[in-house]
């Protein structure tokens, strides 16, 4: 028995086309404690995710984890749900991959599909790869939504779409974008988000920059992710004209006993609160799309740890999900990393001789005068 998947019915004839895929971290389908222990389940039985060994991690995550943290994660989730669109992390990528195909419909003249899919939950990695090979995809370009490269992130998500072609006959022919975290689209919209809700609301007294967390043994290992947040903090920075002491990187999202990259974020959060700073801004540089760790860990419990420990006004900045800058540089990096996979609409070959053809013309006619 064959162990491929099946595969839609090839014909010579097609047209082929190229696929952009968007990558996300994932969701469970409901913020209800069923749908959160089948994605809590999957993505922390991932290798990548947690490195310890295998026997051990299975017995305290199916003894312990699995038994008690889906309804507490149920009840984070429940606090942000939309009741009109459902996670804020699947919508905004979804309509993030929406807007990029109108702004490469602009300028690509060659077929092409731009879809999205999740590591862990809905839409799956494998479902969306099987769309794009019914629509003729034979080039695909894949584009993990993390600015700074992670085993945990990146690697992972890679590792999905490769078990899928694994499993194909025909496979596509593949790119892929691994980091951005110093992109100058990418900083320029970044920058420019800040601006525009400083401009709105006013200045803080200090800016934080927090990036998910990821345990210190990672840098040790080899991951870049560490270096890279800084990079992407400093050049935002720079951005936004702000002194060495006007703004902190941070790291949220903790998990387990283990020591993880610092400072963290609530920890700084608390300091600043006991210090009585009157006013602190938060940003999420390393999430493109805002979900439960922006919504509900930074701009809810961090917020209350803040304003508890003594602080002022906090202010959560909102990632750049549909920004406009930022569908821009999503679409420059898409188009570069594309190449010669796809042709402009606008031919500047063609146009140019068009143009000398007309120059031509006319000072033939010139000549006859």
């Amino acid at each position: 028995m064959s162990n491929y998947l099946t595969e839609p019915n090839y014909s010579h004839t097609n047209t082929a086309k190229t696929g952009i895929l968007l990558l996300n971290l994932g969701t469970p389908d409901a913020p209800t404690k069923q749908a959160v222990k089948p994605y809590l389940k999957q993505f922390l039985s991932d290798p990548r995710v947690v490195e310890i060994p295998r026997l051990l991690w299975w017995l305290i995550l199916n003894g312990v984890i699995l038994q008690t943290r889906p309804k507490k994660s149920a009840e984070k989730y429940a606090s942000i749900w939309d009741k009109n669109e459902g996670s804020p992390l699947r919508f905004h990528t979804e309509k993030q991959a929406k807007l990029l195909q109108g702004w490469l419909g602009e300028r690509v003249k060659s077929p092409f599909v731009v879809d999205y899919a999740m590591r862990y939950g809905n839409p799956s990695v494998d479902s969306a790869l099987e769309r794009m090979a019914e629509q003729g995809c034979e080039r695909i370009l894949t584009i993990p939504l993390y600015p700074q490269y992670a085993a945990s992130s990146t690697a992972s998500a890679m590792d999905a779409v490769y078990s899928h072609l694994m499993r194909k006959r025909n496979q596509p022919a593949l790119r892929t974008i691994k980091h951005y975290h110093d992109d100058a689209g990418y900083i320029s919209a970044l920058a420019a988000n800040v601006q525009n809700y400083w401009m709105q609301n006013g200045r803080p007294d200090i800016l934080i920059m927090s990036f998910h967390g990821v345990p210190r043994y990672t840098l040790d290992k080899g991951d870049p992710y560490h270096c890279e947040c800084h990079k992407t903090g400093r050049l935002l920075a720079e951005a936004l004209g702000l002194s060495p002491a006007q703004y902190r990187v941070t790291f949220q999202s903790r998990f387990g006993r283990a020591e993880w990259i610092k400072p963290y974020t609530a920890a700084t959060l608390e300091e600043l609160g006991h210090a009585k700073t009157r006013r602190v801004d938060v940003v999420c540089p390393g999430f493109v799309a805002d979900c439960l760790e922006t919504l509900e860990e930074i701009a809810m419990e961090v917020k209350t740890d803040f304003i508890k420990a003594g602080g002022g006004e906090f202010h959560y900045i909102p990632a750049l999900n549909e920004n406009s800058a930022w569908i821009s540089a999503l679409g420059e990096m898409t188009l570069n990393h594309l190449g010669d996979w796809v042709s402009p609409a606008w031919d500047k070959t063609a146009a140019q001789t068009t143009v000398l053809a007309s120059q031509q013309r006319a000072i033939a006619l010139g000549a006859k005068q």
